[in-house]
């Protein structure tokens, strides 16, 4: 009775229903900060037409977003609070849960290099979704080191004299602008590269959408915690009960 009590302790419950691959929460704030770049994205592209950094660029007028300028920095500030409170969000989801270090971590120079040239021969494979390569994990960290950029960068074009101390980091106020503007260069070239992957690998677009394949690895992990305690149970030698021997 002992062994079984032991045994049924150990054994994890298999009601719980499985994980999925991208839990809901992480799914809700995916589609949350990608309105909010859009948003900033092309209000943006509005306020820089009003104050252009480069003669040669001119955003056309169809796909910006505000009538007039002002308009456009009411929009920029809407998504920026959206795109702020949402990434401090994943932030402290992908910390406490984990998700960080299971998904972007170890990376070595070498996978890279590996992985690098198996897409340049058009030979990366993307039928397991619950692994990213060592390109993605770069991307990925690197679009965040970015949007943490951006948000400094915005701050102290936004309140220079209220944010002096992030304003001189940069030097001036038109290397602010400058940064400002290729941190929304690299965040707009990482969603192409990211929207055209999700285009050739539609199974990547349907998990965000429905949470992807089940992933339960308190069941898969489960025989390994048991063994040892049953490995335990077994070599408990018996107990002989002695007589007493009557003096």
């Amino acid at each position: 009775m002992a062994q079984a009590g032991a045994l049924s302790k150990a054994t994890p419950s298999r009601a719980t229903s499985p994980r999925r691959l991208h839990p809901l929460p992480l799914r809700i704030m995916h589609w949350i900060n990608a309105a909010a770049i859009f948003i900033m994205i092309g209000s943006g592209w509005k306020i820089y037409n009003d104050d252009i950094l480069f003669s040669f660029l001119r955003f056309p007028d169809a796909i910006v977003i505000g009538k007039w300028a002002q308009y456009g920095l009411q929009w920029h500030f809407f998504g920026m609070w959206i795109f702020v409170l949402n990434g401090i969000a994943y932030f402290c989801y992908g910390i406490v849960s984990g998700r960080f270090w299971q998904k972007l971590f170890p990376i070595s120079p070498r996978e890279v290099f590996v992985t690098v040239g198996e897409a340049l021969r058009f030979r990366l494979r993307h039928d397991d979704l619950t692994h990213y390569n060592a390109v993605q994990k770069v991307l990925y960290l690197g679009v965040m080191a970015v949007g943490v950029l951006i948000v400094i960068s915005g701050l102290a074009l936004w309140k220079p004299v209220q944010f002096s101390e992030l304003a001189n980091l940069f030097g001036s106020f038109q290397n602010i602008r400058l940064v400002h503007f290729l941190c929304m260069s690299a965040i707009v070239a990482f969603i192409v590269v990211h929207v055209t992957l999700a285009l050739l690998v539609p199974q990547s677009l349907l998990a965000m959408l429905t949470g992807g394949p089940a992933i339960d690895n308190a069941r898969d992990a489960a025989p390994s915690a048991v063994a040892p305690i049953i490995g335990e149970i077994k070599t408990i030698p018996e107990v002989k009960t002695v007589p007493e021997i009557e003096t």
